[in-house]
């Protein structure tokens, strides 16, 4: 069976969630079973497995709802793409598409880094369902990264497909038993669109005296501003996109990964916290509930003043302790390498 997955979302630069999930399951796929990887920049390679590869168009090109075309050439079984809007006009092949939310049917801020008529599209996009599930329909099975977001989709009749879930995870770690470190830092990763709901935890600070909140992601000018406006003087740390190893050092030093969003399809840097030791301490929403489970703490996310509680909690003796342990415990359930070997099962089925 030859496999084609679609790797033209891994950034050339450090990863987001989509990017991040597509190089994690790719690398374990590519022990399980031999790949052909896709990619519209071979930059891209710097984060994937070695393996064959071919380059095709982007997905933002205006080529892409005749891709299928290039792909063919590869004479695939079976293709996988980690998002759901891979062109598929003329195809001579399985798909398996992926649905990772439904966050902008809510929240309709499109990403900003996307250029005016890709955001004007999106919003339109997702003004109704039926294009959803046209894109759905026109795979031979669908994959979402949580049993959350599965639900969501059963509930709104997304698709007539199979619906398989292949779990985010975080990248292996060793850290060990740790103990309550001497500072008091919080760590936020992730964006600042309105719906991650940032200005939640700055405003929370004025009533935890003594911490300090990590923002690790690059921040806009205007966005600043709006975090120190709320938050008191000197107690946010701007790191402007750090890192994978300042992220890493900086989480092995925190109290808490921390937060307040109101909508996500998984939540990979709570995962990333607490498979480093780090207890987790999040906003009381469905997706947290499946991925925390009992070691995470849980919070308003609209009330700073329960956002300052659950963090005291972790004040009490032995709580960070047993939060640490219990965070290790949970974020175990999740692994690139189980997730990699539930995709190949469904590529398997849909593909033979």
């Amino acid at each position: 069976m030859r496999i084609v997955v679609d790797c033209r979302y891994v950034r050339t630069g450090r990863h987001d969630g989509i990017s991040r999930f597509t190089a994690g399951v790719v690398g374990e796929l590519a022990e399980l079973h031999d790949v052909t990887m896709l990619v519209s920049d071979r930059r891209q390679l710097d984060k994937l497995p070695d393996a064959p590869h071919a380059l095709v168009s982007a997905p933002t090109s205006p080529l892409e709802p005749l891709v299928a075309l290039q792909v063919n050439r590869l004479r695939p079984d079976v293709v996988w793409t980690p998002m759901q809007t891979m062109g598929t006009l003329g195809r001579r092949y399985r798909l398996v598409k992926t649905l990772h939310d439904l966050i902008y049917y809510t929240n309709r801020t499109p990403p900003p880094e996307f250029a005016a008529p890709i955001r004007l599209l999106w919003r339109l996009y997702h003004l109704a369902w039926w294009p959803q599930r046209l894109l759905l329909n026109s795979a031979d099975a669908v994959v979402t990264v949580s049993e959350t977001t599965a639900r969501e989709m059963a509930d709104h009749r997304l698709t007539r497909r199979p619906v398989t879930v292949v779990a985010n995870a975080a990248d292996p770690q060793e850290p060990g038993r740790r103990n309550s470190p001497p500072t008091r830092d919080l760590v936020y990763m992730g964006s600042f669109m309105p719906y991650k709901n940032v200005v939640a935890l700055a405003r929370a600070l004025s009533l935890l005296a003594g911490y300090r909140l990590h923002l690790m992601s690059r921040v806009s000018d205007a966005e600043r501003l709006a975090l120190e406006a709320s938050a008191p003087e000197g107690s946010l740390v701007f790191h402007g996109g750090a890192s994978d190893e300042e992220y890493r050092d900086t989480l092995l030093g925190a109290t808490a990964v921390v937060t307040a969003s109101k909508a996500e399809g998984f939540g990979i840097p709570v995962i990333e916290g607490m498979a480093l030791g780090t207890p987790a301490v999040v906003s009381d929403i469905p997706i947290f509930r499946e991925i925390g489970g009992d070691a995470a703490l849980y919070f308003d996310p609209e009330s700073p003043a329960s956002i300052a509680a659950a963090v005291r909690r972790l004040e009490e003796p032995g709580e960070w302790e047993r939060r640490s342990a219990a965070g290790l415990a949970q974020a175990s359930h999740y692994s690139w390498a189980s997730s990699a070997a539930a995709l190949l099962d469904v590529l398997e089925r849909v593909g033979r």
